[in-house]
């Protein structure tokens, strides 16, 4: 007699878990991958940089001063929140970084100053999650504004350069967020900001569904390539086959660059203020 069977399908694939930043490390070099997020215990990594520490400051700053009540919510504030979350990891000289400290107090107060203070973000510093088809995306936003009914997701910057519409049209991570933010907080999310806060200036870009998706597909994609090498090195995969340098201009920043010959000869050195904006 023919056995009775039950067939339930095959079992579904495992979701890969990733960051915005996971995904730019794996792009990036995936030998820096994998010793920022596989090899155990990891290699040493460099020092501070000067610039992390200032955009650190700025951030923790601004996170502060919404944990702060409205009227309190000014620009002197905000100066004083600067100078309260100060660090001089990465600086030359305390010169330099009084002058540093001078420059952050500076931007965050005119940015302050712009700011309509009133508003209560749905998120600050929040934390937020969405699954597709092959990934569950997710990330810290530094700042979730509703608007009119809908999420925007803003993102702090004080870098060297100055912003364009295309940076922010093509931040991989801002489309991420927007997926996420609207899945953990169940409204609408087109609109992602980049705030840079040396200029005062915003670039805006609005998703569409067509948008988010080409970013989501090319998420998929880098999550299928580092998932593959991940389990491939747990089964015994030559980990220099499957992580390979990818050298170039960006070995010169690199946490990893000392455990790493070939990135060594790739790029020099440079100080930990040198990319300080002049």
């Amino acid at each position: 007699m023919e056995q009775l069977g039950f067939d339930f399908g095959s079992a579904p694939k495992r979701l890969v878990r990733v960051t915005p930043a996971k995904l730019a490390t794996w792009t990036d070099c995936p030998r820096r991958y994998r010793m920022a997020y596989l090899d155990r215990p990891s290699p040493p990594r460099g020092g501070a940089w000067a610039h992390n520490t200032l955009g650190a400051v700025v951030h923790n700053a601004l996170k502060a001063l919404f944990d702060l009540p409205v009227e309190k919510r000014t620009p002197e504030q905000a100066v004083a929140l600067v100078n309260r979350q100060w660090k001089s990891e990465g600086f030359r000289d305390v010169d330099q970084a009084a002058e540093y400290r001078n420059r952050a107090c500076g931007w965050v107060h005119d940015y302050v100053a712009e700011l309509d203070v009133t508003i209560e973000p749905l998120g600050v510093e929040r934390w937020v999650s969405s699954p597709t088809q092959k990934i569950v995306a997710e990330g810290r936003v530094d700042r979730i504004d509703l608007r009119d009914g809908e999420l925007v997701i803003v993102d702090y910057k004080t870098g060297r350069h100055a912003l364009t519409v295309d940076d922010a049209r093509g931040s991989q991570a801002l489309a991420l967020y927007a997926l996420a933010a609207r899945r953990t907080l169940r409204k609408p999310c087109r609109r992602v900001e980049l705030h840079h806060l040396p200029t005062g200036e915003v670039a805006v870009w609005e998703h569409t569904e067509e948008s988010l998706a080409r970013h989501v597909t090319r998420a998929e994609e880098a999550a299928d390539e580092l998932d593959l090498a991940a389990e491939t090195l747990k089964a015994g995969g030559n980990p220099e086959i499957l992580f390979p340098p990818n050298t170039g201009r960006q070995c010169t920043w690199c946490d990893f660059r000392r455990s790493c010959p070939e990135g060594q000869q790739a790029a020099p050195s440079l100080d930990p203020w040198a990319l300080l904006a002049p």
